[in-house]
């Protein structure tokens, strides 16, 4: 076997994070009567655990995802999709510094090739 490494571009990440991000809402949701309890229900710890590790290994540490992960310990509040909108925060801000970072290396292209001379 060996040492090679799968990749799996940006865009791929995010639609994966975006996809489990639903889906871990829409059991919160769908699913109520088992997952009414909020803090109390241990099915609904585990899946906000879960979802927060597996985000965290998709996409990297986000302080977005802290508040989400607190307000899902509140009875009701989980019936909010805070999974979700904390992805699609997460793209919002990393769209943001890629368009900031583009616009700074068409400003100094000299700098943006690695060629100094």
């Amino acid at each position: 076997m060996t040492g090679d490494t799968i990749t799996i571009s940006p865009g791929s990440r995010f639609r994966a994070a975006m996809v489990l991000a639903i889906i871990a809402d829409a059991l919160q949701i769908a699913v109520f009567p088992l997952f009414v309890e909020g803090a109390l229900s241990p099915a609904d710890d585990i899946l906000d655990f879960g979802v927060a590790a597996l985000l965290v290994h998709l996409l990297g540490w986000h302080w977005e995802f802290l508040p989400s992960f607190f307000a899902k310990l509140v009875p009701g509040v989980d019936l909010v999709p805070f999974w979700t909108m904390a992805v699609a925060n997460v793209y919002r801000k990393s769209k943001r510094i890629a368009v900031a970072a583009e616009e700074r290396r068409e400003e100094h292209p000299a700098l943006g090739d690695g060629q100094h001379s």
